[in-house]
């Protein structure tokens, strides 16, 4: 990890229901009080995703809760956030994602540099029999752990 980072949430579930086949980093359109949602952690990636619209990249579902101190023009929590990537980018994750079966997830928002950022991959799911071996394998290495350190 970079160092002026500071995480605002990360999505935990999704490195459980998804393979992660790559990532890259993206800027997010805010409102004033969504940030400073964010500078209090007061955000949520589960269940959300990125949809590619008309050569832009939206983050839909995901939400950023209003602000305690805002006024009546506080923002929705739900709305959809435009996702900052050049042209380039774009036309790749498009290509990728009329895959069969691939996606994009945001993994995580974090602060860099004063800016919000999400970190979205390129995801294939997991079936249940993957979801299962992944967990086997967790619980063998935290025994081989206990074993080695007594």
């Amino acid at each position: 990890m970079k160092e002026n980072v500071k995480n605002i949430t990360v999505n935990r579930k999704a490195r459980h229901d998804y393979h992660i086949l790559q990532s890259i980093e993206a800027g997010i359109v805010l409102v004033g009080t969504e940030v400073k949602s964010c500078r209090q952690n007061r955000a949520n990636l589960t269940d959300s995703y990125a949809k590619i619209e008309n050569g832009e990249v939206w983050l839909i579902d995901a939400h950023i809760s209003q602000y305690n101190q805002g006024n009546r023009n506080n923002h929705d929590p739900y709305r959809k956030r435009k996702l900052l990537l050049n042209k380039k980018e774009i036309r790749k994750l498009d290509r990728a994602v009329k895959e069969k079966g691939v996606t994009l997830i945001p993994l995580r928002m974090y602060f860099s540099k004063g800016k919000v950022k999400v970190e979205i991959a390129l995801a294939k799911g997991k079936r249940k029999y993957d979801k299962r071996a992944d967990i086997a394998i967790r619980d063998h290495k935290r025994e081989m752990e206990r074993k080695i350190k007594y």
